[in-house]
């Protein structure tokens, strides 16, 4: 019986040794959401728009809707606001959208679309002010630069605003069941009407938007629903957007500063920024490469690190055998251990 009874332990560790050897390093802990940052500053009700800055590392820029002062808050990754730009002269009527380009110097600047028009008409014309991004974050009030504008079909509700990193133009995609994108005229006037041309669809209900950093992509978002483009009218992939708990309303989008994520926010108190990792052909072309080019990438002749057939390569041995396989292991050899001790102690008896 002894013997029967050493064996079965034997054999049920000897599985379990099995099973962890199978386990990758990853499959060892639970799958993590992705990162969040939680908005600490409770001026910020109804976060409509969102966009990562370009000069400061971790900041993203976001407004309220409706309702409040022509403000911006610059809040970091720990969820404190660092900065406050205020807009001088500026009465908000519906901003819900902000985006980064340039201003005309080249230099970093934000552009805040107050163009929101609930009733689908009622507003003769919209609005987009432009603003220097700081270089410095600290509270300030600052002069905008004003484009006034209608569409070339009349008036829409939109929510999103984008502009091409590439060329300074500004896109807007109209908020209806069957949306519309449309782009800025060649040259913006601060003194004339800029009418904003159709260029293509857009999916419904479509509450913010974000090119990538190297222009080769953009998102539009809906309140469940992403999409990615290469261009207008080019659709790639869906994106996951994270679900928003206690019915809050997903509202913004951006591109993560590296072009590696979408960030995605939603209005209500204590309202959060989701950071979702792109993959395949939703990623920018500049993100693609450099992940093409790095050593272990898929076609290259000599992964880093060795690997083998069990699909470990570009692994180091301590990655491919993860926290899961050692605590296998150290149960294994301490049952071992405890097995020898006691088959000696029976032998001296």
């Amino acid at each position: 019986m002894k013997f029967r009874a050493s064996r079965l332990v034997l054999s049920f560790a000897a599985a379990l040794l099995t099973l962890g050897a199978a386990l990758p390093a990853s499959a060892a802990p639970a799958a993590q959401d992705p990162d969040v940052v939680t908005i600490q500053d409770d001026r910020i009700t109804e976060s409509s728009g969102l966009v990562a800055s370009t000069q400061h590392p971790g900041v993203y820029w976001t407004h309220n809707d409706s309702g409040d002062e022509p403000r911006l808050f610059a809040v970091g990754a720990d969820g404190a606001t660092k900065a406050v730009l205020t807009l001088q002269g500026v009465t908000p009527r519906d901003w819900e959208a902000v985006s980064i380009g340039k201003d005309d110097a080249g230099r970093p600047a934000l552009f805040v679309g107050d163009i929101g028009d609930n009733l689908k008409g009622k507003w003769s014309e919209v609005w987009v002010y432009r603003i220097p991004e700081p270089a410095e974050l600290k509270d300030a009030t600052v002069k905008p630069v004003k484009y006034r504008l209608t569409y070339e079909d009349g008036p829409r509700d939109a929510e999103a605003l984008l502009v091409d990193p590439r060329t300074n133009r500004i896109f807007i995609a109209s908020k209806e069941n069957e949306g519309r994108l449309y782009e800025q005229p060649a040259t913006l006037s601060t003194t004339a009407v800029n009418v904003f041309k159709r260029v293509g669809s857009a999916p419904a209900t479509v509450t913010d938007g974000a090119f990538s950093p190297d222009g080769t992509r953009f998102v539009l978002r809906s309140y469940m629903v992403a999409t990615m483009f290469s261009a207008p009218g080019k659709e790639l992939d869906s994106v996951y957007v994270p679900v928003q708990l206690g019915g809050l309303q997903g509202e913004s989008a951006s591109f993560s500063a590296d072009g590696r994520a979408v960030l995605f926010g939603h209005e209500g108190a204590d309202s959060t920024i989701s950071r979702v990792e792109l993959d395949g052909r939703n990623r920018p072309e500049s993100v693609a490469a450099e992940a093409d080019a790095k050593p272990g990438a898929q076609g290259d002749a000599a992964p880093l690190g060795g690997g083998d057939a069990d699909g470990d390569a570009g692994k180091e041995k301590n990655e491919a055998y993860g926290p899961g396989f050692l605590a296998v292991l150290l149960i294994v050899l301490t049952v071992y251990g405890y097995l020898k001790l006691r088959a000696r102690r029976s032998s001296s008896a």
